[in-house]
């Protein structure tokens, strides 16, 4: 499927989300400081506190705003900058506890460097899920899942053909481990597998009510409502006059030499053996045809087809086979013959096509 379209912050949400931005690079910013206060109150020289504050807070900073930008940019970022988040202000906070004159300065030196860390990780993930509400595609959660189908394909790979028995079993442990990280985390790919999931559903649904609704039509037979051929009134004084006539007048036409010649003649003739007439096949009718009556171009594989061509399309593939084929035999048949349209748009002119057979019936 294809990534839903870009969408764009409205007023409100751009307020808030500026808002929420705002406590995170102010604490940040009061942690930065209390680090250069406890680093001040110890050495009483300010250009080692900043020093400390720059090593600390500064690059987490640094590496808090390049992951903003790669984030805005639709990028991953890479290991480097999201291990230096945790990283740097760790350093931080143990060389705070270090400098520390007593274990209560030691934990509020270690505890301060954490501030900045949470601002840059906040930031980041605010960075992400606008970009993710914006364009529909989360570069972080592809990242994860193209490292973890590398892994599993190689494992797989490994399991199937290493030499080892005992390097096979390994990779085949591995590849149950990683099979359920495929997809952890990723929203879209959820969407779009409820979404296909959704058109399954929708489709089989479809297919049975077409089923329970679709009523047999029995052709209308004279011996089926208790109706026979009468003879007409000519056929019965016809035959009366031959069989009666005879009996009442008791006269027997006389036999001249004339009829004795040609009733030995045609005892003689031989009989020649009647030939049954064989009707002609029934032509079928093409495509080309169905497209002329419905008075639509005729329908070419591998171009789009409009509403009208389809029903055309199914109208023909439906009737190839004796008894018609069902809707998910055509549908078969359309998508082995290589026609172009989309599986709702199908459904729509098989609808069409029944409505109209069922009306016409």
């Amino acid at each position: 499927m294809n990534s839903p379209p870009e969408r764009s912050l409205n007023r409100g949400q751009v307020y808030v989300l500026g808002a929420a931005a705002v406590p995170m690079v102010a604490f940040g910013g009061m942690g930065a400081w209390g680090t250069y206060s406890n680093i001040t109150s110890v050495f009483h020289r300010s250009a080692t506190a900043l020093g400390v504050v720059a090593a600390g807070e500064g690059a987490t900073l640094v590496l808090a705003l390049v992951l903003v930008g790669l984030t805005m940019l639709g990028q991953s970022a890479p290991a480097a900058v999201r291990l230096g988040l945790w990283t740097l202000p760790a350093v931080a906070s143990l060389t705070g506890a270090t400098v520390a004159k007593s274990v209560t300065e030691a934990v509020v030196f270690a505890v301060t460097p954490m501030a900045m860390c949470v601002s840059a990780e906040g930031m980041g993930l605010l960075a992400r899920r606008i970009v993710v509400y914006r364009t529909g595609v989360d570069a972080e959660a592809q990242r994860r899942n193209a490292a973890v189908m590398q892994r599993l394909a190689y494992h797989r790979a490994r399991a199937a053909n290493h030499p080892k028995k005992k390097a096979r079993n390994e990779s085949e442990l591995e590849s149950w481990k990683l099979a359920k990280k495929v997809g952890a985390g990723d929203a879209l790919l959820g969407a779009n597998l409820v979404g296909v999931q959704r058109e399954r559903m929708t489709t089989g649904a479809d297919t049975a009510l077409a089923g329970m609704f679709a009523l047999p039509v029995t052709p209308v037979t004279p011996s089926a409502h208790g109706v026979t051929d009468a003879p007409s009134p000519l056929a019965v004084e016809d035959a009366d006059e031959e069989s009666v006539t005879p009996s009442v007048t008791g006269v027997t036409p006389p036999v001249t030499e004339e009829d004795t010649q040609v009733a030995a003649e045609s005892e003689a003739a031989p009989t020649e053996p009647v030939t049954p007439v064989t009707p002609p096949p029934e032509t079928p009718v093409t495509l080309e045809e169905i497209a002329a009556v419905a008075g639509v171009p005729t329908p070419v594989v591998g171009e789009p087809l409009t509403d009208a061509q389809l029903v055309v399309v199914l109208r023909h593939l439906r009737y190839t086979d004796d008894p018609p084929l069902s809707y998910r035999q055509a549908v078969a048949a359309f998508r082995e013959a290589a026609f172009v349209g989309g599986e709702q748009r199908v459904r729509r002119a098989w609808g069409s096509l029944m409505s109209h057979e069922e009306s016409g019936a």
